[in-house]
């Protein structure tokens, strides 16, 4: 199965760790239509027609680590997973946040931002 992951997940990120033993595939950017909030302790993916493509990274994960995951990101109280497409045609399962964001959150197309 693959992954788009664009925060936490990422490597060199506090929750990598939960995708150690999974095969990196390359960096990867969403097509148009999704932004990235900065929500403090995590970043929030989620569908939005007026912004740019997100930049992050695929991988290939098991169905035990995604389902591992689907607990960890809080699915679907926090999180919902759905099927994304990248820049290249490739559909990815990604983790958009469901809850609202309040109107004054830090956004752009790469987390951390700088």
């Amino acid at each position: 199965m693959l992954l788009f992951v664009y925060g936490t997940l990422k490597r060199g990120q506090r929750n990598h760790r939960l995708l150690a033993d999974q095969r990196f595939v390359r960096n990867a950017r969403t097509v148009r239509g999704y932004r990235v909030y900065d929500l403090g302790p995590h970043p929030a993916m989620v569908a939005d027609a007026n912004a740019g493509p997100v930049q992050g990274e695929l991988f290939s994960v098991s169905e035990t680590c995604m389902a591992e995951l689907d607990d960890f990101e809080g699915v679907p109280d926090l999180f919902d997973r759905r099927r994304v497409e990248l820049d290249d045609g490739t559909t990815a399962w990604a983790y958009l946040y469901v809850r609202p964001i309040p109107d004054d959150t830090p956004t752009g197309d790469e987390w951390p931002f700088e």
